[in-house]
């Protein structure tokens, strides 16, 4: 197949150059991660097409394959949020850095293949779904399925965040790892995060990183919250999608 020989062979610059074009980007506007999601995604709602259901022969309407519409650049660029979140908080969270970074190359990679196609998150799964290599290897639905996740945790943390500002980093983080990663991660994966919990910031001085310099704490709460509101239904969608072809449950060894 391929796109497989593109996702092993190349493409490992494809993401590199769209994670220092983004930090480029948001440094020279002196924007806060934050704020440059929550334009991302207002610029999705804008543009993303309507999409409907179809019937597939029962009695109730059920979503197929063309009924989903997620843009790969706005998926990318939300993950290039987490690394750059990562990337604040230090080498603690090095390896999940690492996966994260390692997959979005696998997007990347496979979004070049085929530019104009895979501009749609969701042909990527239907491609690979319907060879039969979705859950094979280093599939590019597995990227997907991993990188989702890690937004998933990105998202409960920071609603915690804004709803105790005051809760201690480690049981923050541990309890939206708790309801995220935890239940597909292997022993191997959880013990790794266990250690990482040890040597994070403490709240106060995460929150300073996420916010720009003279940004109130209450700003920074009102544009989580509205991050939060623009993010969830992406994440639920892209959830729809994986679960559609059965991805929904994978696990790591």
């Amino acid at each position: 197949m391929q796109v497989n020989k593109e996702e092993e062979g190349g493409g490992g610059g494809g993401g590199g150059d769209t994670e220092v074009g983004i930090k480029k980007r948001r440094k020279m506007e002196r924007r806060s991660e934050i704020k440059s999601a929550i334009e991302e995604l207002s610029l999705m709602v804008k543009l993303k097409p309507v999409v409907t259901r179809a019937r597939n022969g029962d009695e109730k309407d059920e979503p197929r394959d063309d009924a989903f519409h997620v843009p790969t650049r706005l998926f990318l660029s939300l993950c290039g949020v987490i690394l750059e979140v990562l990337d604040k908080v230090g080498p603690t969270m090095a390896v999940l850095r690492l996966d994260i970074h390692q997959n979005v190359q696998r997007v990347e990679s496979f979004k070049e293949s085929d530019p104009s196609k895979y501009s749609n998150l969701a042909e990527m799964i239907k491609k690979e779904a319907g060879e039969g290599n979705a859950k094979k290897g280093n599939s590019c639905s597995k990227a997907i399925v991993w990188l989702t996740r890690s937004l998933d945790l990105m998202v409960a943390l920071l609603q915690r965040l804004a709803k105790d500002p005051g809760q201690k980093m480690e049981q923050a983080v541990e309890e939206s790892y708790n309801v995220t990663l935890k239940p597909w991660h292997g022993w191997i994966s959880s013990a790794a995060f266990k250690i990482a919990l040890q040597l994070l910031p403490e709240t106060k001085t995460f929150i300073n990183l996420l916010k720009t310099k003279d940004e109130s704490y209450e700003n920074f709460k009102e544009d989580t919250q509205t991050l939060i509101s623009l993010i969830s239904p992406v994440l639920e969608e892209i959830h729809c999608i994986l679960k559609l072809h059965g991805l929904d449950r994978l696990k790591s060894k």
